[in-house]
């Protein structure tokens, strides 16, 4: 970590701190505790970037210039790949869900990320200044129909070694692809992309936005999955739909008389659905191309949510049967 000393020298103007590893996640970057003196502050360090361009830097500007509550940046060097934030502390939403043994305490705090989550969806959506990477970059038919091609090679093919015939799986991808089709005709909002309970910190009891760098435009459902259907919290379906209504009920004065209840809530099961899809490819990813089992036992729950979900939907019944028929709910991932 000493080739870390003379950019910190720089921006902390201090000689006297140290840097502490911290734990990661699933991220190719790497991040690092500094402390000095009193204070304390966060190092990440990627590859080398080009600050006009990079899309944490935009996408921060991007909220920042909204009333999002993002981390400040102290400063940065593009060509070190090295930037140094403000330190939010260690508490995410997923630790404070698990902290408390009443799920009606932590509520507030999801009003509070859904209050977050309207200012990104509508109001950075509105920035008359287009530049930002996240209005060039969309959840469109491809990228929908990406991720189901993701999740069927990683998690059905993978794990599952799930064997369908060429006809079969050529009737599955146009489901997928009709699907895609759908859900890209709605991806007219600003998305976080990973608005889920280890992405939302808290500090002094407000919510802080992390991890905003894959921006982009999707549709408004789909940030609103990603925090309601998180598979690393279990939250009631009661809790769940409170926290509809009090979305719906603060994005009104947005959506004004165009809003459709119904249209919504269709929306809603299809992104979930995909969404959740996504998540368990992801997690069975991270299995087959590095061993890495820390998520395989997410898989059950979040594959649950899917089948629910599918069970009252017409347009996948071949993707419902394909998860009962191979086992996909009670395999037993944490054997692996």
């Amino acid at each position: 970590m000493d080739k870390f000393t003379p950019y910190l020298k720089s921006s902390l103007s201090a000689d006297n701190f140290k840097i502490l590893p911290l734990a990661g996640d699933a991220s190719s970057r790497s991040y690092f505790r500094v402390v000095s003196g009193e204070n304390s502050y966060i190092l990440m360090s990627w590859e080398p970037f080009d600050p006009s361009t990079y899309p944490f830097l935009t996408v921060a500007s991007l909220f920042k210039n909204h009333g999002v509550n993002v981390p400040q940046i102290i400063s940065q060097s593009g060509e070190q790949g090295l930037m140094l934030l403000e330190d939010l502390g260690d508490l995410t939403l997923e630790r404070k869900f698990w902290e408390f043994q009443d799920e009606s305490l932590v509520l507030p705090y999801y009003k509070k990320s859904i209050d977050e989550l309207i200012k990104i969806q509508f109001l950075t959506t509105k920035d008359s200044d287009k530049s930002c990477i996240a209005f060039n970059t969309k959840f469109d038919h491809d990228k929908f129909l990406w991720e189901f091609n993701y999740t069927y090679k990683h998690l059905l093919k993978g794990i599952l070694k799930t064997d369908l015939s060429h006809n079969d799986e050529k009737l599955l991808f146009s489901d997928f692809s009709k699907i895609s089709e759908k859900l890209a005709s709605h991806s007219n909002y600003i998305s976080h992309r990973d608005y889920h309970s280890r992405n939302l910190m808290i500090k002094l009891g407000e919510i802080k936005v992390i991890d905003f760098q894959d921006a982009r435009l999707g549709p408004l459902q789909y940030d609103l999955v990603s925090l309601l259907h998180d598979s690393y919290v279990d939250l009631s379906s009661e809790s769940q739909l409170s926290l509809i209504n009090y979305y719906k009920n603060n994005i009104k004065s947005f959506v004004g008389n165009d809003f459709s209840n119904d249209e919504f809530d269709e929306i809603y099961k299809i992104q979930t659905v995909q969404r959740c899809l996504k998540a368990c490819g992801s997690f069975a990813s991270f299995y087959m191309t590095r061993e890495d089992r820390r998520y395989l036992k997410y898989l059950n729950k979040t594959l649950t949510v899917i089948f629910n979900e599918l069970i009252e939907l017409d347009g996948l019944k071949l993707l419902l049967k394909l998860l009962n028929d191979s086992g996909a709910l009670t395999y037993g991932y944490n054997k692996l």
